[in-house]
């Protein structure tokens, strides 16, 4: 078998794990409009950690060390801040914007890991930062006097914000990779992530509708089935290789927005979304160690 098959494997893998969890969004953004975004993902955590908690007995696993439990709670509360402002603005904005904006949390992360780590950021990344800034920039105003809901705004506002907390969590997955397997860190984000939404459930939380139920329980499977097909991906191939896969996540968005939602892709949203990639690729030639790509298993 030659080097190319299994790096062609990965790329596929990949793909397939891209796609699913942009379907998984376009499912998340049906709830969310039916019933709330925090009715919906509650839902989705209990299902998600309904079917990871068996995956994970299957798997024998160890009692992780207290430091890696933090780490796990830590990444938890950060996550669930992103997943709610996330899943709050796609119900407000249309999928491909939403999606286009998430991309420059690779960049933020790039500043974080400045301030916190104290790497030295290069001039390739601060052009690549810039140019993914002017990207956001193209994006925002094609909103301008857009015929969106009124609350468009707010919509963009919110995915900016689980935009910049998904940077935070690009920083601490780093160092939680290291120390835990995927199938370990699903499961303890599901139920420490399902932990801190129990809180304000006597004031916020919604039954779905006898028709929602397989909707919450395919929006948990897809993210699963994502997580395990990125995850066989990148033990497979360098992530450099797989990094413009990330990418088609804006392909499928489109396409989503379009077939279930209407939404039209404007030509300012595929120029700031140009924009933005092309300040991530500077970024990542120049820093690769920091720009690349994470697999995401916390929602699943």
């Amino acid at each position: 078998m030659s080097r190319a098959t299994p790096i062609l494997a990965a790329l596929l893998a990949a793909c397939a794990g891209i796609a699913l969890y942009s379907i998984m969004d376009a499912v998340m953004k049906g709830l969310s409009l039916a019933i709330g975004a925090y009715a919906a993902l509650f839902w989705r955590l209990v299902a998600g950690a309904t079917i990871m908690t068996p995956l994970f007995a299957f798997s024998r696993p160890r009692l992780p060390a207290r430091r890696v439990l933090a780490i796990h709670a830590i990444r938890s509360a950060v996550m669930a801040v992103m997943a709610i402002a996330f899943f709050w603005g796609i119900a407000r904005v249309p999928l491909a914007e939403a999606i286009a904006l998430t991309f420059i949390a690779p960049l933020i992360a790039l500043a974080l890991a400045a301030i916190f780590l104290k790497e030295k950021i290069g001039p390739r990344s601060v052009l690549g930062s810039l140019l993914g800034l002017a990207g956001v920039g193209i994006i925002l105003a094609g909103q301008l006097g857009a015929p969106h809901r009124p609350d468009s705004a707010l919509g963009m506002a919110a995915v900016l914000v689980s935009a910049v907390f998904y940077a935070v969590n690009l920083v601490i997955a780093r160092h939680q990779a290291q120390r835990a397997g995927p199938i370990e860190i699903a499961f303890f984000q599901n139920w420490f992530i399902l932990a801190l939404f129990v809180l304000p459930a006597p004031w916020l939380l919604t039954m779905p509708a006898a028709g929602q139920w397989p909707l919450v329980i395919l929006s948990a499977a897809l993210a699963i089935a994502s997580l395990l097909l990125l995850s066989w991906a990148y033990a497979r191939a360098e992530a450099q290789v797989l990094l413009s896969v990330e990418y088609t996540a804006f392909v499928w968005a489109a396409l989503m927005g379009w077939l279930f939602f209407r939404e039209p892709l404007t030509v300012l949203t595929i120029a700031g979304t140009l924009l933005i990639v092309a300040g991530c690729w500077m970024a990542a030639r120049s820093r690769p160690g920091i720009a690349e790509p994470e697999v995401e298993p916390a929602l699943s």
